[in-house]
């Protein structure tokens, strides 16, 4: 299937690996030209050299900011061309007690999951309009509708970015601009590959073991019962992100394989 981005230009935050490295790959292989991006040069040029070997005639650079210092994504909008598609992936986690979690942890986590989509979206919408086509993409978390009691404000973050692009996509009435949640579950990044291995060597188990355990107590509701792989998520992602999704809008889209008991 042609979905039609070739001549759209994307900005993707927080994507020298992970899903976001996943979705700059998918949407190079559309056709799209895409700027990644991530807190410094070497790792932007790293993830460029890799996605040039995937993809040889890849349209692909980069742009460098930390989201947590609000005078970098400043530079960085200053110098970011005309953008078509706007991912907003950028984020953090940490699995942290509640009563531990200090004053200056909840706002280190609104400033990078939170505000680096405000700030972006602030600065990109608009123009959007004017030129009635555009998208915006938040990548959220099924954690947004199911807190994880191991990292509360993390999934707080994540409900917050459900209410902004519901709410931005209010003001897109009428219009060709989108703006839609995509809600992944428990998915097999470098993060939280690390996270697992952590999890194994506090149990003494294999990493295999504390997968199976993870979703046998942590998340007893998945459907897949194992984590997703960056590409599931990407696919959605790259869909979303096309002109052919034109009908979605305002939608928070799960691609949690079942955790979120719901039928909405």
């Amino acid at each position: 299937m042609d979905l039609q981005l070739k001549g759209k230009t994307a900005f993707i935050s927080g994507s020298t690996q992970g899903i976001g490295f996943a979705i700059a790959r998918k949407l190079l292989e559309e056709g799209a030209t895409v700027i990644i991006n991530g807190r410094t040069e070497a790792r932007i040029n790293e993830a460029i050299d890799k996605l040039k070997q995937l993809i040889p005639d890849a349209n692909v650079s980069g742009a460098a900011a930390d989201f947590s210092k609000a005078d970098e994504v400043n530079a960085l909008l200053e110098g970011l061309p005309e953008v078509d598609i706007l991912i907003n992936n950028a984020g953090i986690f940490e699995p942290k007690p509640f009563v531990d979690i200090t004053d200056e942890d909840w706002f280190k986590f609104f400033e990078v999951n939170v505000l680096s989509g405000v700030r972006l979206s602030r600065y990109l919408f608009p123009k959007m309009l004017a030129k009635d086509w555009g998208r915006i993409i938040f990548i959220s978390s099924e954690s947004a509708v199911n807190i994880p009691e191991e990292m509360i404000h993390y999934g707080t973050t994540k409900t917050a970015q459900l209410s902004i692009s519901r709410g931005l996509s209010e003001l897109t009435k009428g219009t060709n601009v989108t703006v839609n949640a995509v809600l992944p579950g428990p998915t097999k990044s470098e993060g939280v590959g690390e996270f697992v291995k952590q999890m194994a060597a506090a149990a003494n188990v294999t990493p295999e073991e504390a997968e199976k355990d993870f979703f046998k107590t942590a998340r007893p509701t998945s459907l897949l019962q194992r984590f997703a792989s960056v590409e599931e998520i990407a696919n959605l992602v790259t869909y979303i992100a096309s002109p052919l999704s034109s009908g979605t809008n305002g939608s928070a889209l799960k691609v949690d394989g079942g955790v979120a008991k719901s039928i909405m």
